[in-house]
């Protein structure tokens, strides 16, 4: 299906790209500049690499599906400008001026060692579950629908679509760090950018405009609205105000994975302004991701697209975008939005390694051996790395016992499962003084343990599964947005009751890692009237998007 014209596209862009991994991998001589790019980055580097770590091929394959299948329903997820604006605000100043590598490496400087090492390892499984695996998953897809007999059958072009991607990206994020990783993502935001404005130009001139679209889902009201009753089985809308902001705050204001990129700042005013970069792209995925989905579906409808079924005869979400890629799109633009596909994988790859590596070096390794050389220090990062990749790989075919509802509800599934402790221990942490090392042990490893049991219990028991016994049944069937908020709430009452019943922590050794204890006049110095102006216009797109599209069927 891809050109000669297409490859030369595709060929070119990757020399580009390693010729920027070339020049960024020059001058690694500390772990700081391996790890955090040696703490001198601009906001604009860190913003795209906020933008393109997050938007991976996932969101691109993922995004689109749910809009065929679910159309605006995942949106929620998708404006979380609004979250990425509590980084800049909120969180930035307590994590940069606590020169930490790693989040958690803060919570030890909060609470102690103890929820330190149970951060490190739910992250790692986190990054295990969900960013390798479906984040290969995604680009595995595209390899299988786009190449489907080069490799002699779809299955082969899925698993060599894999591995080969995994193993390109690990080379050159292995060679870079993450200045190479926040280089090459700044290339890849403005290719996602422009790939996807691509194919939802021709597929609304191929559907008719967007008039037409309107029509056909004002015809499908239930299935592809924003908000839903509170009977409906997935996303009542009750279930999304509580679980998105959970899931939102752990993902964007806690995660490494995320907050490295501000980490890497020259001073905290570029970190701010990084994430208010990061926050002003993130509010396009709706316009540029989901709704080329719900485009497809309309073109599906009226027989202009082929896309795979089920045997039920309902689309097969995952398929929807790599098939309009093939169908809709001209010679040589064809390979720029497939090159921006593997832009989408890799970039979220690269960012996932390089966070792996900076996890499990610093918060695992060098706690076990706090007297290791630098050159050491790199050598256990790329270890990490290549462990955690292959664990994401024999993840994948268990993926679809999770969930059947698409790659991106089995994201927003298992991040709703893993991210209440993680955000509760935080936000105490960060705005009550009182709460203690006990408080954040106990609510972590027993908020985990809760959210681990849920997700296996789910993977075997439920409707179409195991249905006895019926109270394991309906634990796995229990919606997972209402499962996320009471499991926080749960949470919030461990790390309550276990801080209150036993001793207060010492002050002085919790300065400025505190609402109550911030140096105000540092971060006060930190930001100007441009900070506020573009905080206003993020804000306001987010709300005109949410009121547009609460009205528009």
């Amino acid at each position: 299906m891809l050109s000669s014209f297409d490859w030369m596209i595709i060929g070119l862009y990757f020399f580009i790209l390693l010729s920027i991994v070339y020049y960024a991998s020059r001058n690694q001589k500390t772990s700081t500049d391996y790890f955090l790019a040696g703490r001198n980055v601009g906001f604009f580097a860190i913003g795209a690499s906020i933008f393109a770590s997050n938007i991976g091929s996932e969101h691109i394959v993922g995004l689109a599906g749910q809009g065929a299948s679910t159309g605006l329903a995942m949106a929620h997820y998708e404006l979380h400008a609004w979250i990425v604006v509590l980084l800049a605000w909120i969180f930035v100043p307590f994590y940069y001026q606590s020169k930490v590598f790693t989040m958690p490496e803060f919570l030890e400087k909060r609470f102690g060692k103890e929820p330190r090492w149970i951060l490190s390892i739910v992250s790692l499984i986190a990054y295990v579950l969900t960013k390798v695996s479906v984040t290969v998953y995604a680009g595995a897809l595209v390899f299988e629908t786009l190449l489907p007999d080069t490799f002699g059958s779809p299955e082969n072009a899925f698993w060599i679509g894999a591995i080969s991607t995994v193993t390109l990206t690990g080379i050159y994020t292995v060679a870079g760090g993450l200045r190479a990783v926040l280089f090459t993502d700044s290339l890849q935001a403005i290719i996602l950018i422009v790939g996807s404005c691509a194919i939802t130009y021709f597929g609304l001139e191929k559907l008719g405009g967007f008039n037409e679209l309107q029509v056909f889902a004002s015809e499908n009201v239930a299935q592809y609205a924003l908000w839903r009753p509170l009977s409906d089985p997935d996303f009542p809308w009750l279930g999304i105000l509580i679980a998105s902001p959970i899931v939102g705050i752990w993902y964007w204001c806690t995660d490494q994975y995320i907050v490295q990129r501000t980490l890497a700042a020259k001073d905290l005013k570029s970190a701010r302004r990084g994430a208010l970069w990061g926050a002003f792209l993130k509010v396009w995925p709706v316009l540029i991701f989901l709704i080329p989905g719900l485009i497809g579906a309309a073109l599906f409808e009226k027989e202009l697209l082929v896309i795979s079924t089920d045997n039920r005869g309902d689309i097969i979400g995952d398929h929807v975008f790599p098939a309009m890629v093939a169908n809709l799109l001209p010679e040589g633009l064809r390979g720029l939005v497939v090159a921006g596909m593997l832009a989408a994988l890799m970039s979220s790859l690269s960012s996932l390694f390089n966070s792996t590596a900076t996890l499990f070096t610093f918060d695992v390794y060098k706690k076990l051996k706090p007297f290791a050389t630098d050159k050491k220090l790199i050598q256990v990062g790329r270890i990490a790395t290549f462990i955690v990749v292959i664990l994401g790989l024999l993840w994948i075919p268990i993926m679809p016992l999770i969930s059947k509802g698409g790659l991106y509800q089995y994201l927003q599934s298992v991040q709703s499962y893993l991210a209440p402790p993680i955000t509760a221990v935080f936000l105490f942490g960060l705005f009550n003084s009182r709460i203690n090392n006990k408080g954040a042990t106990w609510g972590l490893s027993l908020g985990f343990l809760l959210g681990m049991m849920k997700l296996i219990i789910q993977a075997f028991f439920g409707k179409e599964k195991i249905a006895n016994p019926e109270f394991l049944a309906y634990i796995g069937d229990f919606n997972f947005l209402y499962f996320s908020g009471v499991l926080f709430l749960i949470c919030s009452a461990i790390i309550c009751i276990a801080s209150y019943s036993t001793s207060a922590p010492n002050q002085n050794e919790i300065q400025g890692l505190t609402y109550q204890t911030l140096d105000r006049k540092v971060i006060r110095e930190s930001w100007d009237r441009k900070d506020v102006f573009a905080t206003g216009v993020i804000l306001s797109f987010v709300m005109v998007i949410y009121l547009y599209f609460s009205f528009w069927i």
